[in-house]
Order: structure tokens, then C-alpha cells, then sequence
């Protein structure tokens, strides 16, 4: 009878035991399975990219640098070959000379020849206003004494007025001839030189763009026509990224925005560099728009969450982080 009993007790005992554990599993898998999983958020790093084009048209004439190759600010990148630009050059300079020609020719007034010219006619009407004075004064004279008809009289006279008009003109056309050309002819001549000189200086730019420069600090990242190619005006030629200016972008729900607010610091990990610990601050949050950003966050649909980029720069500098690696944050 007693065997009996402690053999029920053992088995109520273990009954219990089992119920405990049971509750126990039970527990354990309703509080893993109701615990939201950890939400991974990833970002890509990304650095400042110039892209080197030319303002004039031509063909590649020669590479400076390579792909992956560091270069420095001011540093010759390409050769473009525009002989187009050089045609242009040599019209420019040809209506240089002609409109330099055309101010020294106002400055200079008429040739020598042309002043001897114009003053020899002036004396010659200086020569037929004398005979003309002197045939009117006699005719002038015999007309009161009565002796020369009215009509010879004002013959005589017209003579000597139309004689009058032409040493005046004469006279100012030599004054014209030795004084050279009016200064408003002076000044237009002037203007044309200098838009003469604006042609030449603006084709010297063009020329100056058939070697293009570094603009920055970097490296170069790509090259895209090959040697020999024709390139257009503002067609890309190649990309210099500067690793010193980096960043990370993440596309981040809204409601995982709690810690993210621009001046925060977040820690990341980047897989790439075996998985290594970076510290970001926030410095840029603006949301993406309406384009396919909006995700609902539960399966009731009860309310829809947008989609914000968040852009964060690494507090050091980290050896060896590139543009294009991921950068892993944890939520």
C-alpha cells in the first residue's frame, strides 16, 4: 500500500514537472516568436565625383592618366585635338589685322597725295574768286556810269557768288583732307579693333579648353571614350572621385527614424572590411517622394510609412572604404 502511494507521488511529480517545462518552451517560443526581429538597414558609401567634359568639340589625342591612377588639382588629365578651334583662331586674327588696318588709316586721315590734291583746287577756286571779284567790280563800275546793262551786272555778280560758294567748299574740303577723319569715325574705328580683340580672346578660351585640367584632388574612377574619339561639347570624358570627401546613404522607413536625426551619432559596420566598427553622424534627412517609397507597416494596412534618404559621414577617416561598399546599421 505504501509502494503504491510513493509510485503516485513520483508520477505527480513528474506529471508536474513536465507541465512546468512545457509552459517553460511554450513561453520561450511565444516571447522569441512575438519579439520583432532586428531590423538591418543598408547603405552604400558614396564620394564626391567631377566629371571632366569639354566646352569645345574634337577627338582624344592623348590620355595623361589611367584609371585608378591619384592625381592632383591642376594636373593635365587629356589632350583633345580642335582643329576646328584653330580655323577659327586664324579668322579671328585675319579680322584683328583688317580692323587695326582701318583705325591706323582713321587715325592717319588721307595720304599726302590726297591733301596736295584738295589743297591745289582749293587755290585754283581761291584763283577763279579773284577773277570773279575783279569782272564784277568792273562790270559794276560801267554799270553806274551807265555804260553796262543790269543784265551783265547781275551776270557778273551771280559769277561772283556762285565763285564765293566754291572756294568755300574747296577750302573746307581741304581742311577736311589735311584734319582726317571725324572723331566718330575714330571711335567706330577703335570699336572694331576691339571686338576684333574680344573674337581672339574668346577662341583663345576655346583653345585653353583642348587641355583639361584636374579640378581636384582624387582619383581617377573612370575614362569613358577611347584614345581617337570624337567627343562633343560637354560630352563626358572621365570621373575623378575624392576618397577624402565620403559619405553613406541609407534608405531608411520612417518609423525606424528614432535615433536618426541630423547631429546624431549611429554606429555601422562594413561588411567588406571585415564587418569593421564606423561611427556616422547625421548631417542630411529629407524623404524620397511619393514614388514607390510608401510600405505598409503592418499587414492590417493600418497606417503607411515613407521612405526617408538619410545621409551620415564617417567621424574618422576609414582606411580602405570605397564608393559603392555597404555599410550595415543595425535597428
Amino acid at each position: 500500500m505504501n509502494m503504491n502511494k510513493k509510485f503516485t507521488k513520483s508520477n505527480m511529480m513528474l506529471a508536474f514537472i513536465a507541465l512546468i517545462a512545457v509552459v517553460l518552451v511554450v513561453a520561450l517560443a511565444g516571447f522569441f516568436l512575438l519579439t520583432p526581429p532586428e531590423e538591418t538597414i543598408m547603405g552604400q558609401a558614396e564620394a564626391t565625383t567631377v566629371r571632366i567634359s569639354g566646352k569645345v568639340p574634337g577627338r582624344i589625342a592623348e590620355y595623361r592618366f589611367g584609371e585608378g591612377d591619384q592625381v592632383k588639382k591642376g594636373d593635365t588629365l587629356v589632350f583633345l585635338d580642335t582643329p576646328e578651334v584653330l580655323a577659327k583662331m586664324r579668322q579671328a586674327e585675319a579680322a584683328r589685322a583688317a580692323a587695326e588696318a582701318q583705325h591706323t588709316k582713321a587715325l592717319n586721315g588721307a595720304r599726302a597725295q590726297e591733301i596736295t590734291a584738295a589743297y591745289e583746287l582749293w587755290q585754283k577756286a581761291k584763283a577763279g574768286l579773284e577773277i570773279a571779284r575783279k569782272s564784277y567790280d568792273r562790270v559794276r563800275n560801267l554799270y553806274e556810269k551807265g555804260v553796262m546793262s543790269a543784265q551783265k551786272k547781275d551776270e557778273a555778280e551771280a559769277n561772283y557768288n556762285a565763285m564765293v560758294a566754291t572756294e568755300k567748299a574747296a577750302r573746307s574740303q581741304y581742311e577736311m583732307a589735311k584734319e582726317g577723319a571725324r572723331k566718330e569715325d575714330k571711335a567706330a574705328a577703335e570699336a572694331l579693333v576691339q571686338r576684333a580683340d574680344g573674337a581672339i580672346a574668346e577662341v583663345e578660351s576655346y583653345i585653353e579648353e583642348s587641355v583639361l585640367l584636374s579640378p581636384i584632388d582624387g582619383e581617377v574612377t573612370e575614362r569613358f571614350p577611347e584614345r581617337g574619339e570624337l567627343v562633343g561639347t560637354g560630352a563626358p570624358i572621365m570621373n575623378i572621385a575624392d576618397l577624402h570627401d565620403m559619405w553613406v546613404t541609407f534608405s531608411v522607413r520612417e518609423d525606424l527614424l528614432k535615433d536618426l536625426k541630423v547631429g546624431n551619432q549611429i554606429e555601422a559596420f562594413i561588411p567588406a572590411l571585415e564587418n569593421h566598427s564606423v561611427t556616422l553622424q547625421v548631417y542630411y534627412l529629407k524623404d524620397m517622394g511619393t514614388y514607390a517609397a510608401w510600405k505598409a507597416t503592418k499587414t492590417t494596412g493600418q497606417f503607411d510609412a515613407k521612405t526617408f534618404e538619410v545621409r551620415a559621414r564617417p567621424t574618422e577617416p576609414v582606411d580602405g572604404l570605397r564608393p559603392g561598399m555597404s555599410v550595415i546599421l543595425k535597428r
